[in-house]
């Protein structure tokens, strides 16, 4: 059974798998509404980077608790469009929007040692700078939850395949993570937001599909997979993947990142 101990929600192995089968074919709106009626107000949060999946769960989660928590990392590097729409996204919801920061002193010796734009020296840099600018962030935010409502969908890309609509985060101390889109397809979440008036970002209509950073995303072609608008100056074998979502190893990555790290420390 779930454990509710001093307002804090857990669930073991066993629970999160039948909750999985059980809401596998629900709607995406009764997922977040088991989360968000499940798990303490202020424990329980949507998380969006403002693109068309993470508009389409907070106005679901809006229409059910209109004081639902939101909250996103802003890398100091999103396009323009991006703070226009968060602007927007508190207007036209009357809410507040968490903003979560990188670290001054980590970004500050990222950029000493290795520049302003390390990302696109090696794939290792790369993911140095979204570790710093986008994944520690999360794990500040992620601390304080029992659980995140993520727009992670099965068709994004192969290492979000086999995601589940609840499940545990391993990545993140075992809280609950919720993926109410999981079994939804691109085109399901544009008729949502069009039928539903939603805001979204500017930059799809420049042919933009997947939108993080500006300067790691790009549009791409019709029929181009969205995830190839991002990284693309990488092999085809380098992860399509920041670290926010899922673990990213390499050596390297490891080894800068301890340097890093170890730099502004001492």
């Amino acid at each position: 059974m779930a454990i509710e101990t001093d307002a804090h929600f857990t669930l073991d192995e066993w629970e999160a798998g039948e909750l999985a089968v059980e809401y596998d074919d629900q709607e995406p709106q009764e997922v977040i509404r088991w989360a968000l009626e499940t798990m303490p107000a202020d424990r329980i949060a949507v998380c969006t980077s403002f693109q068309i999946d993470g508009m389409a769960i907070l106005d679901m989660a809006w229409r059910i608790n209109p004081n639902v928590r939101v909250f996103s990392v802003d890398t100091g590097r999103l396009p323009q469009e991006t703070y226009d729409l968060i602007d927007a996204v508190r207007k036209h919801y009357n809410i507040d929007i968490e903003l979560y920061f990188p670290q001054t002193a980590e970004v500050e010796a990222l950029t000493r040692r290795h520049g302003t734009n390390p990302f696109y020296q090696s794939v290792p840099l790369r993911l140095t700078c979204c570790d710093v600018r986008k994944v520690r962030p999360l794990v500040r935010v992620l601390h304080g939850l029992d659980g995140w409502i993520t727009g992670l969908r099965r068709d994004q890309w192969a290492t979000r395949s086999n995601i589940r609509k609840i499940e545990l985060d391993h990545d993140h101390g075992g809280i609950v993570k919720v993926n109410p889109l999981a079994d939804w397809g691109e085109d399901e979440v544009w008729d949502y937001v069009r039928d539903n008036d939603v805001p979204y970002h500017a930059l799809y209509d420049q042919g933009f599909q997947s939108i993080g950073c500006a300067p790691c995303t790009r549009p791409v072609q019709p029929g181009q997979n969205a995830r190839s608008g991002r990284w693309w100056w990488e092999g085809a074998g380098a992860p399509k993947e920041c670290g926010m979502h899922c673990v990213v190893e390499t050596g390297g990555f490891e080894h800068e990142l301890e340097v890093l790290v170890g730099d502004h420390r001492g």
